[in-house]
């Protein structure tokens, strides 16, 4: 069951991190292209937050 849940969620990742991609090439690459441009304490800073966003989310969904 454990395992189960987590191969539902890493697909669901790979759906979702798909969509822009798929939909916009264009757009993905000046999104991909900016994103290299940031500190590395920027782009640390925006996983911390993506991270507790995540957790909260989870959080709220499971109680």
């Amino acid at each position: 069951m454990f395992w189960t849940e987590i191969f539902t969620a890493v697909a669901l990742l790979l759906v979702i991190e798909g969509m822009l991609p798929f939909s916009r090439p264009d757009r993905y690459k000046q999104l991909v292209a900016q994103i290299a441009q940031l500190s590395d304490n920027q782009l640390r800073n925006f996983g911390l937050v993506a991270m507790i966003a995540g957790l909260l989310m989870l959080f709220i969904v499971r109680s």
